[in-house]
């Protein structure tokens, strides 16, 4: 994955740097301010930002929404030692796709970019304290309708099968797989396995590298 670091703490962000190119990623840029990294967002094509909540001007919550809009295509990831559950919910209704703790490990901060690169959200326990038990986006919440053979099929579709394959790995017939896939779409409000697909890997319903169900 292509990432850019954006710390006001120069040797933590360089030596996350250094972790990040031994396991095989490509560091795009490591900048020190929120104001930097819009400057090379547009031209660096980051998959993942991994950004301090904290720096000497204030926290980066309020420039959330104009990162996610300079690179809609890149994954943010906000690095903090605490954050209170309205900082996570705010960062995460900006487009944040993952909260990170300072205290973890180089290699467990890239376990979770990569997580968040292979589409999941994910939030650290550490990073966030207790997190309010709903649902974070509407699609999570109407995911909660699905039974468990339905988010079988669901996953099977971000894995890439059609109506007939989805019989023969079920073992069902066709016409109890058709039935199926079209319960999934109505409950997630699309109409479309393509559309159910994009629903399910942008909201971290199903991990779009392993198919596996991420929802608890």
């Amino acid at each position: 994955m292509r990432v850019l670091i954006c710390d006001d703490h120069a040797v933590f962000a360089d030596s996350l740097a250094v972790v990040l190119r031994e396991k095989g990623h490509d560091v795009v840029g490591v900048v020190y301010s929120p104001e930097a990294a819009l400057r090379l967002l547009p031209g660096v094509r980051a998959d993942v930002c991994l950004i301090d909540l904290r720096f000497p001007a204030g926290s980066v919550l309020g420039s959330l929404p104009e990162l996610v809009a300079t690179a809609p295509d890149t994954r943010f990831v906000v690095l903090t030692g605490s954050a209170d559950p309205g900082t996570v919910e705010t960062g995460l209704a900006a487009g944040v796709r993952g909260f990170a703790h300072k205290g973890q490990q180089a290699g467990e901060i890239v376990d979770l970019l990569a997580r968040v690169h292979a589409g999941e959200v994910v939030v650290d326990p550490e990073a966030a304290g207790r997190l309010p038990a709903r649902p974070r986006t509407e699609a999570q919440r109407l995911a909660n309708y699905l039974t468990p053979r339905e988010r079988e099929v669901l996953t099977r579709l971000v894995r890439g099968e059609n109506t007939a394959a989805l019989a023969r790995s079920m073992r069902i017939t066709r016409s109890t797989a058709r039935s199926h896939v079209q319960s999934v779409l109505t409950k997630l409000g699309v109409h479309s396995q393509r559309e159910a697909v994009i629903v399910a890997a942008r909201h971290g319903l199903v991990s779009v590298s392993t198919g596996e169900w991420l929802l608890s």
